[in-house]
């Protein structure tokens, strides 16, 4: 049963950032009196292996739009075989001023410049231990705007200790746009630096917990082909678990002169598809199947999702796509997986 399509322009009629909120609410109300099982895909179990983790079905939630876990058991119940919760940060922080967030339904697109708003790590954490739900998780760790860029490892070195007993998987994001100077970070040195320091402590944290948490490592869709090459071989060489390709865009050339696309933030939706599947085809090419490519960016059908698995990816992630055609999206990516 799709009823999002009747609900839609009500929920475009209030401002995006309340919009989002009131559904995430909706949706757990939803799952507490069981009518998510209306709307929830069917035949979900599809397993995946990837990273040593036995996914229920390829398709995943990316990470934004449950920031701090506060609605992990209403989003599983829509059968999506991963879920992945931040971005948090070490210490609270509520991110950019208001307005942050702008729809483009003439793009199917939204521009976000939200800014890493979330409650903190140890909120989060209490979240994850309240859940009913058990399938893969994945926590999204980024650094606190106020710490220097010089000093962003020991913010990632945070999140890495605390959320890796809880999480399946840990998403280092150094790719928004959105905290000044951050992208840097995927840079020569800069990512080389990080990248060692965070495999090293995982090392570390293998040892003192006997578990390994998988370390996945999120990248932008603009970047060259000499920078997909070079991060590439440097998640080979430390023996990254995973990568996600890609974060939203700078880039605003497909919006034409519409009135929002001055706004300054992160592009995502239909009109980063094409970006984000060029840097999996990239990635995938330097690769070789030796490293899991996890592609979101654009997938607002079924068939998007198929090009990005035919491109080499073997999971994919949706968020924008979710806002726009609402479960539906999940139900009819799983039938074609």
């Amino acid at each position: 049963m799709n009823i999002y399509p009747l609900l839609r322009p009500a929920l475009f009629a209030l401002d995006p950032e309340s919009a989002h909120n009131l559904t995430l609410k909706g949706l757990r109300i939803a799952q507490q009196t069981g009518l998510i099982s209306l709307v929830a895909a069917q035949n979900a179990d599809k397993p995946v292996q990837a990273m040593g983790l036995t996914f229920k079905n390829a398709l995943g939630l990316a990470a934004g739009l449950d920031k701090n876990g506060d609605y992990i058991d209403a989003l599983a119940a829509l059968n999506f075989g991963f879920i992945e919760i931040g971005t948090v940060t070490p210490r609270p922080q509520p991110g950019n001023p208001k307005p942050r967030l702008f729809r483009l339904p003439e793009h199917q697109a939204i521009i976000n410049r939200m800014g890493f708003n979330n409650l903190g790590i140890d909120h989060l954490l209490t979240q994850v231990q309240q859940r009913r739900s058990h399938g893969i998780l994945g926590i999204n760790i980024g650094k606190n705007a106020d710490t220097p860029i010089e000093q962003a490892a020991d913010d990632y070195l945070i999140g890495l200790r605390k959320s890796y007993t809880a999480a399946d998987y840990i998403t280092l994001n150094i790719s928004s746009p959105n905290t000044k100077n951050l992208r840097q970070l995927q840079q020569g040195d800069d990512l080389k630096r990080l990248i060692s320091t965070l495999k090293t402590e995982q090392g570390v944290l293998q040892q003192q917990h006997q578990k390994y948490t998988p370390l996945v490592l999120k990248i932008a869709p603009d970047l060259n082909s000499d920078e997909i090459t070079h991060i590439a071989h440097l998640l080979l060489e430390f023996e990254i678990d995973g990568v996600i390709a890609t974060n939203t865009t700078l880039a605003r050339e497909m919006l034409g002169d519409h009135p929002l696309a001055g706004e300054a933030g992160g592009l995502s939706g239909l009109p980063v598809r094409e970006k984000s599947t060029a840097v999996v085809r990239g990635l995938a090419a330097e690769l070789n199947n030796k490293i899991p490519i996890i592609a979101a960016g654009g997938i607002m059908s079924a068939a998007d999702a198929q090009e990005k698995l035919h491109a080499g990816a073997r999971l994919v992630q949706i968020y924008s796509g979710l806002i726009y055609k609402g479960p539906q999206l999940v139900a009819d990516i799983v039938a074609d997986l």
